[in-house]
This record gives C-alpha cells, structure tokens and sequence, in this order.
C-alpha cells in the first residue's frame, strides 16, 4: 500500500489522529508525527525523512488554519517537490471548521471531513493508489 504523510496543527491532534488510524486500517503505512516522534530525536530530521518518503501527503485544514510553522514547511516543501517532478500528490482534507486553502491551493478539490466523514474517508482513499 501507499506511503501516506498527515500534515496537521497540533489543535487539531485528535481528529487527525482518527483520520491517521483510519488510514492504517485500510492498510496504508501512515507518518504520524505522534507515532515517529520520540523524546531525543530529531524533529526536522524525521519530519524531512517522513515526506520524503511519503507518496501523499494529506494537509489537514482547520478552522485553526494552515499557517502553522511546521505545517506550512510541510506542505510548501511537498509542492516544491512535485513542481520538481517528484511522485508526491498533496491531498487537502477540510478536517474541522470553515477555512479555504491558501490561494496556491486553492485549485485542488479537498476531501470534505466536516460535511460527512465517512464520504470525505472514501473520497480520501479512493484518491490514495
């Protein structure tokens, strides 16, 4: 199965986390940063290693935002990446709230998690060959 990165605010840690197990028990390999990140290691290192290595990288939107440091690193170095020919796709997926995507994004269809998740779920797989 495919090599799936959640990219998330930490405000939104808990519904992140269900999109993250759901992902793994349709058989995906998921980087979770809750799950990669132990005290003493890198953060930046296994973050770098975790989108390198990832096919998807699904960028969670919130009402919280996505302009967080960490994660407005994680999905600008992935479209950086794509726009140089790498084999990565960038998967908006509107996790809580009302927010649209920043305006270089805002031509890629998001998977809905708010209107209906068990849809937005399937859209989101469906997507992940």
């Amino acid at each position: 199965m495919a090599k799936v990165f959640v990219s998330h605010r930490k405000s939104d840690a808990d519904k992140a986390r269900l999109l993250a197990q759901a992902l793994q028990a349709a058989g995906h390999d998921v980087w979770f940063d809750e799950w990669e990140i132990e005290p003493g290691t890198s953060i930046v290192g296994l973050i770098d290693q975790g989108l390198e290595q990832s096919q998807y990288v699904i960028v969670c939107y919130s009402g919280d935002g996505v302009g967080s440091p960490w994660m407005s690193r994680e999905w600008m170095s992935t479209l950086a990446r794509q726009l140089s020919g790498h084999n990565v796709k960038i998967l908006p997926a509107r996790l809580t709230g009302a927010l649209a995507p920043p305006a270089i994004l805002a031509d890629i269809r998001y998977a809905d998690l708010v209107a209906n998740w068990d849809r937005g779920l399937a859209e989101l797989l469906r997507a992940i060959r």
